[in-house]
C-alpha cells in the first residue's frame, strides 16, 4: 500500500553542490513544488537585503517554502538550536521575528525550533524553563501567520536532551499547560527516532495527534529511501491512517548525487497537490 501524502524537498540537505539561493530553482527543476529550508542565515541577525534575497530566490523558482528553521547556531560546529540556552535567547527571539515575518511573505505553516544542547555548568531544569519561556513566545508569533512551532527530536548530538517522541511530547505539554499555546507540534522525524531507538510503530499509535510534520531518511546511513532498513511507506501509511494530512520532508543525505537519489520518487509524485501542515 503507497500512501498519498505529499513529499517537498529539503534545500538545506539536497541539493547541496549548489549555492544556497540556487537550491529552490533546482528543486522545481526536479519536480518539486515545495520545499524546507534550516536557518538559511549565518547569523541569527541577517540584514533586511539578505532576507529579500531568499525570499526572491524561493518566490522566483516557483516554490512554497512550507517549513523553516529559526536560528540555531552553529551547526556544522556542532550546536543544535538555542531555544534552551541561556545568554543566547536574543538571538533566538530575533530569528523567530526574522522567520514569521519570511513565513509571512512565503506561505510558511511551519517553523522549527531546535531545543539545544546541554550546556556545561546550568543546570538542566534552568534551560528546560528557558525553552519553555521561549517557545511559548515562538508559538505567540507563529499563530500570527496560521503556522505551527515544532520540537523534534535529534540524533548523534550526545549533549541534545530529546531523543524520543515521549521526550517531546512532555515539553509540548508543559508549555501547553504553562503558556495555552495550541500550536506547537512535533516534528517526527522518522530517522532520528529509529536510530535513538523509539518504535516508530507505537510513536504512530501514541503520538500521530500531534505530529505537525514529517521527514524521512532511511536507517542507517541517513541516505534516501530503500538504501536501509527502514519500512518508511509503512509508518507514512500508518501515519496518514491515523489522521495526518501534512507534508513529509525529505531531508536525507544523498547516497551519491541529489538526482540519482531522487530516482526512488516518480516525479509526479514531487508534484503533489498543495495540502496544509
Amino acid at each position: 500500500m503507497e500512501h498519498g501524502l505529499p513529499y517537498l524537498a529539503n534545500c538545506s540537505i539536497l541539493f547541496a553542490d549548489l549555492p544556497l539561493l540556487e537550491r529552490p530553482a533546482a528543486a522545481r527543476r526536479a519536480g518539486f513544488g515545495a520545499v524546507e529550508f534550516w536557518w538559511p542565515f549565518p547569523t541569527a541577525t541577517p540584514s533586511d537585503a539578505e532576507v529579500d534575497r531568499f525570499v526572491a530566490a524561493v518566490q522566483d523558482a516557483g516554490v512554497r517554502l512550507v517549513g523553516l528553521n529559526f536560528a540555531a547556531g552553529d551547526m556544522p560546529g556542532g550546536d543544535r538550536g538555542l531555544l534552551s540556552w541561556p545568554g543566547r535567547s536574543e538571538e533566538f527571539l530575533a530569528s523567530v521575528d526574522t522567520a514569521v515575518a519570511i513565513g509571512g511573505r512565503l506561505g510558511t505553516t511551519a517553523f522549527n525550533a531546535l531545543y539545544g544542547n546541554r550546556v556545561e555548568g546550568c543546570p538542566a531544569q534552568e534551560q528546560d524553563d528557558l525553552a519553555a519561556a521561549n517557545l511559548a513566545f515562538a508559538a505567540q508569533a507563529a499563530a500570527r501567520i496560521g503556522a505551527v512551532v515544532l520540537v523534534e527530536p535529534v540524533s548523534g548530538a550526545p549533549r541534545y536532551p530529546l531523543l524520543t517522541a515521549g521526550d517531546v511530547v512532555a515539553v509540548l505539554d508543559r508549555v501547553q499547560r504553562e503558556a495555552g499555546p495550541d500550536n506547537v507540534r512535533l516534528l517526527a522525524d522518522l530517522y532520528h527516532l529509529s536510530v535513538n531507538g523509539d518504535d516508530l510503530a507505537a510513536v504512530v499509535s501514541r503520538h500521530a495527534d500531534r505530529v505537525g510534520h514529517v521527514q524521512i531518511a532511511d536507517s542507517p546511513g541517513r541516505h534516501e529511501p530503500g538504501t536501509g532498513e527502514l519500512d518508511l511507506d509503512r509508518h507514512l501509511c500508518a501515519l496518514e491512517a491515523a489522521g495526518y494530512a501534512g507534508w513529509v520532508g525529505l531531508e536525507y543525505v544523498p547516497a551519491t548525487t541529489t538526482e540519482a537519489g531522487l530516482e526512488w520518487l516518480p516525479r509526479a509524485r514531487r508534484a503533489a497537490p498543495v495540502r496544509a501542515s
